[in-house]
């Protein structure tokens, strides 16, 4: 993280043109502090946040950096309107965090229009670095090609070549299942179906019902946060995995 706003203090400074006048970055965390990333991100995003600041202002006391956080509500149109109030009125100088694919892919095209800088490193979609890509934006951490080509291949060189996919029905869940089947089937596998739930339901009885009833071996969980959580647990209760089924929880975070 420390190197994280390093890197987003240079390149605010370098987006305004004025390297080396600059002396003070404005840093929004835009974040999911209430509901199921809040645990991947919330609250902890920002205590981390502002850590590196401190870390940062220590090495760089010429430079001041300013924090501000606002909840995005998993909401891309909610995203937008804070990310263009922070570019347009309040001077934010780049955008952080944003632990939701639709709501980053909102948040980049509007960097990118108004010159500023977006570092992702809460979202997934590898659209961010693929279609979608421009040069306001920095994918950091981790990418769903990444994901699937990890997991996928590796399941399916041990066995796991018959795969479901449990997916959560918006941009992230679209791009983990889309890398994940591509990965699985190039690699000599087979995807017998998939089945997309809503963001954040706590009922997964009837997704989890068509897995179980395809016989694949895999279960693919294309979700994360509190939706990965709460379909391993009614997983459990369907007895998915003691029939001899396996889940693949193909981001599995730090609340996971």
């Amino acid at each position: 993280m420390k190197h994280l706003v390093s890197m987003a203090a240079l390149a605010a400074a370098l987006a305004c043109g004025t390297a080396q006048a600059q002396t003070t970055v404005k840093v929004g965390v835009m974040s999911d502090m209430s509901s199921l990333y809040s645990d991947i991100g919330g609250a902890g995003s920002v205590a981390a946040a502002k850590l590196a600041i401190a870390d940062f202002q220590k090495a760089n006391p010429n430079v001041k950096v300013e924090l501000v956080s606002a909840d995005h509500q998993n909401k891309p149109d909610v995203g937008s309107g804070i990310v263009s109030k922070w570019f347009d009125a309040e001077g934010i100088d780049l955008v952080i965090d944003v632990p939701n694919s639709g709501v980053a892919l909102a948040t980049s095209e509007i960097a990118r229009a108004k010159n500023k800088v977006f570092i992702v490193s809460g979202a997934a979609a590898s659209d961010l670095t693929g279609p979608k890509c421009n040069a306001n934006t920095v994918h950091w951490t981790y990418d769903t090609w990444m994901l699937a080509n990890g997991t996928g291949k590796a399941l399916v060189k041990t066995g796991g070549d018959t795969w479901f996919f449990l997916t959560a029905d918006y941009a992230f869940g679209h791009a983990l299942e889309r890398d994940t089947a591509a990965a699985v089937e190039a690699n000599g596998g087979k995807v017998l179906g998939k089945v997309r739930h809503p963001l954040n339901t706590n009922d997964f009885s009837s997704f989890l019902l068509q897995a179980q009833t395809s016989k694949a071996k895999i279960i693919g969980l294309a979700n994360a946060g509190g939706d990965t959580i709460n379909s391993i647990k009614a997983g459990a209760e369907f007895g998915i995995v003691s029939g001899g089924q396996k889940f693949a929880g193909l981001l599995c975070s730090r609340a996971t």
